[in-house]
Parts: C-alpha cells; sequence; structure tokens
C-alpha cells in the first residue's frame, strides 16, 4: 500500500517534466507545495522573499490557496498550473504565490473572507491577487483555462488583470482599500456582547433551530450538499443526556444512522468520505478528512453509551479501525487526508461492478451482498458532469437494521474479502502531514472512546499520540503547527492550543495520569496569554507574537473544524472542573460573554460554543463559601442548582465497596427542600442511584434547617449553602469485569426568601471500572472521602 508523495530531495532527481525546472516549493514540507515544485509556473511560498519581489519588481502577486487532497485543485493544475503558455503570462506579470491552506489557516482565512465577498462564494481553490502589501483587489475558486460558454478562461483573466494593475492602478489601489477595510469588518465578532453570563436559555433555543430545520426522513438539518453536523451531534446528545428527551435522542440517531447507512459511510473500509452531493447521504465526494472521522468516531461511540444499540458502536469501532490501519505515522501520530482521487479519476478506488463483486465472493454470496448494498448490473453511480452512468456501483444499506444478526456477520466477513481485493487497486493519494489540532481532535476521540467503550487500544494510541505532539511539535514549551519530511515548523494557531488542550484533559479522564493534566494547564496558560483579547474577552486566531497580517482574526463560528473560540471554552470549562481552579473559569466567563451576541444571532453556525455554554451551567459551580472539591466525577445544573458527585475509587473488584457523595449546591441567596420537608406539598429532596449488579446502600441525608420565609407563616425544613449525601455501593460477587455505568438522579426543589421554583431532576452518569486485580487500597477525593477512610 502507497500513499505518500516523494521527499524533496526525491523529488530533486526525478527526469525533467516537460522542461519544467523545479522552483522555490522544493524546500517545504506540506504535501501540497510539494505538488506543485515541478510546475512551470514559478510559485514562491508566502513569506517575506515572495512579496519583497512583488515589491523590488512592482508586480501584483497571485495568491492560489488550495490543500493537497482537493479534487478541483487538482484540475486547476492539470489544465492551468502545467499548462507552458499560462505559466509564461503568470511568471511574466505576477509574483506567484502556492498556500497550503491546512498548514496556514490564518491566511486561508482573511484570503477566503475576500473571495466570499467579491463573488458571495467561496472554495478551493481559492484564486486571489493582491497588491504588493497583501491586500486583495480581485478574487474566485477554481478558473477553466479557456474561455467558454461566455465564462472567461483562466489565461483570460490573468492577461485581463495585467492590464488593470498596469493602467488601471488607481481603480485597482481603491479596490483593495474597500476590500480590506471590509474583511476587518468580517474577520472580528459583530454582534454585540452581553456584560453578564448569557443564559442557558440560548441552549434551547439553538435547539429548537435545529428541530425547525431537522430533515426527518433523511437525517440531517440541510439540503444536498449535506456535510456531516458534528457540532449539532454533540450539541444533541449532550442535551439528551442531561434531559433524556426522546425527541432530541431521535433528531441525533436518525442523523448517524443515515450517515452510517448512505455512501458517505466507507462500508467496506470503514470511515467517512467528506460530505454527500446528494440529499440522501448516498452519493460522497470521496475525499476522507481525519478531522472528520475523529469527531464522526467519538458521537457514535457517544451515542452508543447513550442508547446501547450496538450498530454505533460498530460504526464507530469501524472509523477508529480505519485510522489505526491506514492514517497512523510511524511514530504514532495521524495523517491529515486521503484524497478523492485516484488515477486521476474521482472516487475509482471506492465504487465496484456488480460483476466484480461476484467474481470476488462467489455468485450466491455476492449476489447476496450486491443486493444488500444496492449495487445492480447497470451501476447506481453517474458522473457529476454528464450524469452519465458508469457502471459503478456506490455501496449503501437501505434497511441495516432489518438485517438478521447472522447477516450482519456474513456482511462483515464479505466487506472484509472485499476491502482485501481493493487495497491492491492504486491508492489515493494520502497528505502525510501531522497537524496539531487535528491530531488533537482525533487524540480526544480515541481517549473518551478507550473510556466509554472500555478499549485500551484506543486509550493507548491516544496516548502515544499525544506524546509525538507534545515532544516532536514543540519548541521552547509552544506548540508548533505542523509536522512532516522530519521536521516540525509554523507557529501553531488557538484551534492547536484549544483542541490539545481538550484532548488532553479527555486523556487525564481516560487514564487518570495526571502528567496530561499538567500538559493541559500548560497549554492553556499560552492559550490564554498570548491568543486572549485582553480588552473584549475570546481569542484570536493567531499568537500576540505571530506575523503581521491583513487583520487579526477572531471568529466565534464552527466552519468544517470547530470554532477555536467555541473548543477554548469547552476545554477551559473542563479544567476549571477538574482542578478547581478559578483562572480557567474566569476566561471561560470572558469568551462565553464575548461570544454571547454571535451565539443569540446565529446559533446554527456557534454550537461548539453553545456546547461550552450548556457544560458551563451544567457543571461550572457558582456557590459561594467553601470551594467544591476539585474532580467530579460527574456534574449536572439547572437553574439555580449545581449538583455534582464523587466516587472513592474508579475501579473495584467484585465484592467490593464504592462510596459514592453528592454535593447539593444552590446558588447565593436559594435553598432546597430538605429530604423531610414538614410541608406535604414540599418537594423532597432525593438521590436515587440505579447501577446493575450492585447493591445500594442507604442514601444518607442530612437534618435540614429550620427557617421562617417570607413566603410562609409556617416553618420549612432546608438545606442552604452546600450540603452532602452519601451512600455505599456494594458490588456483586459475580459481576462480571468491565465498565458499567451508574446513574445519579438528584431531585430538587429551590427556593429564594419570597418564591419557589418547580421541582427539578437532575441526571448525572458516573463510569465505573469492575477488576478482579484492583486496588482495594486505592482512594480517589481524600477531602471529600477522608473521614470514611
Amino acid at each position: 500500500m502507497s500513499h505518500g508523495l516523494p521527499t524533496a530531495d526525491e523529488i530533486k532527481q526525478l527526469p525533467p517534466d516537460g522542461g519544467a525546472e523545479l522552483n522555490h516549493l522544493i524546500f517545504e514540507t506540506s504535501p501540497y507545495l510539494l505538488q506543485h515544485a515541478r510546475n512551470p509556473v514559478d510559485w514562491h511560498p508566502w513569506g517575506d522573499e515572495a512579496f519583497e519581489s512583488a515589491r523590488e519588481q512592482d508586480k501584483p502577486i497571485f495568491l492560489s490557496v488550495g490543500y493537497s487532497t482537493c479534487h478541483w485543485c487538482h484540475v486547476m493544475e492539470r489544465e492551468s498550473f502545467e499548462n507552458e503558455e499560462i505559466a509564461r503570462v503568470l511568471n511574466e506579470h505576477f509574483i506567484p504565490v502556492k498556500v497550503d491552506r491546512e498548514e496556514r489557516p490564518d491566511v486561508d482565512e482573511i484570503y477566503m473572507t475576500a473571495t466570499q465577498l467579491m463573488t458571495g462564494r467561496g472554495g478551493w481553490p481559492n484564486s486571489v491577487w493582491l497588491t504588493p502589501d497583501g491586500r486583495p483587489w480581485y478574487a474566485g475558486t477554481y478558473f477553466p483555462p479557456e474561455d467558454s460558454n461566455g465564462r472567461l478562461g483562466f489565461r483570460s483573466m490573468l492577461e485581463q488583470l495585467a492590464a488593470a494593475w498596469d493602467k488601471r492602478r488607481e481603480e485597482v489601489e481603491g479596490q483593495a482599500d474597500q476590500l480590506q477595510e471590509a474583511i476587518a469588518g468580517a474577520s472580528t465578532v459583530s454582534a454585540a456582547a452581553t456584560s453578564g453570563m448569557p443564559a442557558r436559555g440560548l441552549v434551547s433555543d439553538a435547539v429548537g433551530e435545529l428541530e425547525a430545520r431537522f430533515d426527518a426522513r433523511r437525517g440531517g438539518f440541510s439540503g444536498a450538499p449535506k456535510f456531516p453536523p458534528h457540532a449539532s451531534l454533540r450539541l444533541l446528545l449532550h442535551e439528551y443526556s442531561r434531559n433524556s428527551d426522546e425527541e432530541i435522542l431521535k433528531m441525533a440517531t436518525r442523523t448517524l444512522d443515515a450517515m452510517a447507512n448512505g455512501g458517505i459511510h466507507d462500508q467496506i473500509g470503514g470511515g467517512f468520505h467528506r460530505y454527500s452531493t446528494d440529499a440522501d447521504w448516498r452519493v460522497p465526494h470521496f475525499e476522507k478528512m481525519l478531522y472528520d472521522n475523529a469527531m464522526l468516531a467519538r458521537s457514535y461511540a457517544q451515542a452508543w453509551s447513550l442508547t446501547g444499540d450496538e450498530r454505533y458502536r460498530r460504526v464507530a469501532e469501524g472509523v477508529y479501525a480505519w485510522a489505526l490501519r491506514e492514517m497512523l505515522e510511524e511514530g504514532g501520530a495521524f495523517y491529515s487526508a486521503l484524497d478523492a482521487d485516484s488515477e486521476g479519476v474521482e472516487g475509482k478506488f471506492y465504487v465496484w461492478t456488480h460483476g466484480r463483486i461476484l467474481e470476488v465472493l462467489g455468485q450466491e454470496e455476492g449476489a447476496l451482498v450486491a443486493e444488500a448494498y444496492n449495487a445492480s448490473e447497470a451501476g447506481n453511480y453517474e458522473e457529476e458532469a454528464s450524469g452519465r452512468r458508469t457502471g459503478d456501483n456506490i455501496l449503501y444499506l437501505s434497511d441495516p437494521a432489518g438485517l438478521a444478526e447472522e447477516l450482519t456477520e456474513r456482511m462483515a466477513a464479505a466487506a472484509l474479502k472485499l476491502r482485501e481485493v481493493r487495497d491492491g487497486r492504486v491508492w489515493p493519494h494520502r497528505d502525510e502531514k501531522v497537524l496539531v489540532a487535528w491530531n488533537g481532535l482525533m487524540i480526544g476521540s480515541l481517549a473518551y472512546a478507550g473510556r466509554a467503550m472500555s478499549e485500551a487500544k484506543y486509550t493507548e494510541a491516544a496516548v502515544t499520540a499525544a506524546d509525538f505532539v507534545l515532544t516532536k511539535m514543540r519548541s521552547d514549551g509552544r506548540l508548533l503547527r505542523t509536522w512532516g519530511q522530519g521536521q516540525a515548523k509554523l507557529n501553531a494557531y488557538l484551534t492547536d492550543y484549544a483542541y490539545m488542550t481538550d484532548a488532553l484533559v479527555e486523556l487525564h479522564e481516560a487514564t487518570g495520569e495526571q502528567r496530561w493534566l499538567d500538559e493541559a494547564k500548560v497549554l492553556a496558560s499560552i492559550m490564554i496569554e498570548q491568543y486572549e483579547d485582553e480588552a473584549a474577552g475570546g481569542f484570536y486566531l493567531t499568537s500576540d507574537d505571530h506575523e503581521d497580517l491583513l487583520v487579526r482574526v477572531k471568529r466565534p463560528y464552527d466552519q468544517a473544524t470547530p470554532s477555536g473560540n467555541g473548543i477554548a471554552a469547552q476545554a477551559l470549562v473542563r479544567l476549571a472542573q477538574v482542578t478547581g481552579e478559578e483562572q480557567y473559569r474566569q476566561a471561560a466567563e470572558r469568551t462565553l460573554k464575548a461570544m454571547s451576541g454571535a451565539m443569540a444571532a446565529a446559533p446554527a453556525a456557534t454550537e461548539s460554543l453553545l456546547l461550552a455554554l450548556a457544560m458551563y451551567h451544567d457543571g461550572a459551580s457558582e456557590t459561594t463559601g467553601a470551594a467544591v472539591p476539585a474532580g467530579a466525577d460527574a456534574t449536572a445544573r439547572a437553574e439555580p442548582v449545581t449538583v455534582s458527585a464523587y466516587l472513592s475509587r474508579s475501579t473495584v473488584r467484585p465484592g467490593g465497596t464504592v462510596q459514592v457523595a453528592v454535593l447539593i449546591a444552590p446558588d447565593e441567596g436559594w435553598h432546597v427542600n430538605s429530604n423531610a420537608p414538614l410541608q406535604e406539598y414540599m418537594r423532597p429532596t432525593t438521590v436515587d442511584i440505579e447501577v446493575n449488579g450492585f447493591d445500594v446502600g442507604p442514601v444518607s441525608c442530612p437534618d435540614g434547617e429550620r427557617v421562617k420565609l417570607g413566603f410562609s407563616d409556617d416553618e420549612l425544613s432546608v438545606y442552604e449553602g452546600e450540603t452532602w449525601i452519601r451512600a455505599e455501593l456494594t458490588v456483586g460477587d459475580g459481576a462480571q469485569a468491565g465498565e458499567t455505568s451508574v446513574r445519579l438522579v438528584v431531585s430538587v426543589q429551590a427556593c429564594d426568601a419570597m418564591t419557589c421554583s418547580a421541582p427539578q431532576e437532575l441526571a448525572m452518569d458516573v463510569r465505573l471500572q469492575i477488576d478482579p486485580q484492583a486496588d482495594e487500597t486505592t482512594h480517589r477525593h481524600p477531602s471529600v472521602f477522608g473521614a470514611e477512610q
């Protein structure tokens, strides 16, 4: 199996291709830039040298931004950048600059904004013409090489823009000034922030908007093309875990089911393609991105943990198997992407003829599998441009829920045989650069799945990848964005710090090892110090010592990957909960306040921030007085009450015992009824514990305090301030080894001096490992259980 590009040294040894000489990209490490190192275009990498040449020669810059697995980037290279005549025009009139958008998201963000402002749309390759000081004055995306059907071709466009630069310079400068001003306005948070913490009601509003957009028949929240709605799924699954609303779960599972059944899911090799070109998830754009698969695998693992549906576990396992088999760098980190094309044809690696399926599996088994996968003799795959049926088939499932278990096993065996044959085909190109941010997503996903699914191999893979990033992709303690050709380089971005910090907190929770929490705190401190907007709150994409660009971007919005501000806020909320350190909670609050206007104005585009807001309200204590012990095993919040759960140990032997402590903390000025209220109409505070295979001992509640309040002439029995409720769990002698879930449901009714709110139930799930070899002397949370131990 061969995916990689030649190294820079190997490219230098290649025979000349059509007389083309090596250009300035030969010294780069990006696979995308190396793809263009033998173009006749005299490409420069982004940097001072290119801009210096533009100034000295008084030429505009032609900036081309793309990435190595981009289909239309390949097309434009073949048609235009390998064309000697077009290259001559480019080299004569412009300074050509190539940028890998995945290496330089700052450059990509600024100049994609320019293209969207000028054309109303965006995409890659992104083609932008700049003044020598970096201001854009014309932009577009893909251009065909020659004029056709009334559309200007690339060569004609170059000639016209060169003439405009030479003869209408004042007009060009005016356009550049206007665009620069518009980009500055579009690259910062425009919606007004609130002075106080945004209410949790924003999350409910966002769920309501998802309900309004939900495609109940096909799943998802839009028409074609359909992209995996990562952030929506995370938000919905979080909300369901909190309130058990079956309608919320239905939106998530219908979407997960539709994607898992569709052609967007590689039914043979595991993993998901980038997006579906149709509304039914059947016809994919075939590239596979590490970030998509990291986020989707986590959602399927979470859906399994919430529902117990084995289909979700199988899908998650398939994604992780693909990543560990096909995307693993030899040092344990993960490569970035697989191309859509092989042999110059999109999807060729993945499609099957009906006859080939029968040839591989035999007539009887092949016919059964072909029918299940909707493969026909005529083929179900149509060329995007012509609509012509090619005889090839994209494999997808119509009703996997109706498959008997026996047939499910036969399908899995058949898929393995087909994959073994497919592995002998010409492989798509693999982008073999390692990005901190994308590895952070996969590390966090694997760590979560390792804990949730009791799969040590996932946790071990997360540990290895995290070690790679923290040892090979840092300089003087600070992260470097990218690693390739044996070296790490480029300043890291907000997303690198945010995604890795969040992943390390997840890894700490999966392993219990302090070192991951310590590393998370180091990265979070750098992020706060060098990326935060001290005046307005929130985080910039670039550090305060980054290269000066046209504008310093600060955006709240999710795109193909989650918002850096959203994941930063999530990571900070989690750090505050685990460590109890105020600095992280305050930084999370500053971010959520700064982004509150954006969340209110555009909930569909700020779901990562909204999830952070939900996590803050559901788990961040706002009590006064004594500090809440750090590292609660689970938290939940329903205003104005926060509850936290603690277990005395995370692993226990069959026959052993575990202490449970629940902290109830109403906000200042509020209290809750005691476990034995004096009035029948008052709801008592209770803690119900549900766990299979355990005996639950008596739940011990303290006596209430008797008070008189303004709304009642009678004395009331209440809990004021922080109240602890405790119980003991005993594991059955015959309990099977593995992970189990302890569900705690806390019922409370909160009142202040004048009124009482409606009774509320707050649910929390805590994971507990049953291990015959568990060390019964190991205790957790000594500040909580010290008296008992």
